[in-house]
């Protein structure tokens, strides 16, 4: 995996996403070019392939049905913009050490109680994700394997009992963290050695160069 600190990687992925979500429409070059430092991201990251493309399939059903109205050529940039944004943003996440998006979130250059709530959020994620597990493991002991076994298993009322659970979870974390002192404020403020802010400045404006290239072809 490549040796950068956990700030340092949010904050190149996030130039990568916003970088080609400001593209022009149909400026394919431009968003090949960001295609393909998207998929150098993930192997930079050795992101596991078969989690990252379970992942993707998933989020790409549901965003071809909201992009094929729009119609099949703006629907198919859209789709593969999307794809370049998601494979940039799982392959962070899919290699983010656990409980560790806090510190991930310390060099973002956003108000502290935006960063409060990202984390917050992101523990919340975590325990969604932990529990998802645990229903699929058991879903496997009582036989039910393969994804459309799962996908069985997994009715209104399995879907409603995960929001409990998860519910419940993030409760008891909650009453966890005011037992330990938490009063609403979290010590995530860090600032980036000067290195890593050239990479950042750096990376901004090769970001900037490809965009702005694509509403001038």
């Amino acid at each position: 995996m490549l040796k950068l600190s956990l700030p340092l990687r949010l904050q190149l992925s996030l130039v990568i996403v916003v970088g080609a979500a400001l593209l022009n429409h149909h400026a394919w070059y431009c968003l090949g070019v960001y295609g393909a430092i998207a998929l150098l991201w993930a192997w930079l990251l050795r992101v596991p392939i078969r989690r990252l493309g379970g992942l993707l399939g998933t989020e790409l059903i549901f965003l071809s049905l909201l992009a094929l109205p729009l119609g099949w050529e703006r629907a198919s940039f859209l789709l593969v913009r999307s794809l370049i944004c998601l494979v940039t943003m799982n392959s962070f996440l899919l290699t983010l050490p656990p409980h560790s998006f806090g510190i991930a979130l310390k060099g973002l250059p956003v108000p502290a109680p935006l960063k409060e709530n990202l984390l917050l959020a992101g523990q919340y994620m975590e325990i969604l994700l932990s529990e998802v597990t645990r229903m699929q493991r058991s879903a496997q002991l009582r036989g039910l394997n393969g994804t459309a076994a799962w996908l069985r298993y997994a009715s209104a009322a399995m879907i409603g009992a995960l929001y409990l659970r998860s519910l419940d979870r993030a409760e008891r974390v909650y009453a966890a963290m005011v037992t330990r002192g938490y009063n609403g404020q979290l010590p995530i403020d860090s600032t980036l050695r000067p290195k890593e802010r050239f990479a950042i400045l750096a990376a901004w404006a090769i970001a900037a160069c490809v965009t702005l290239t694509s509403y001038r072809i």
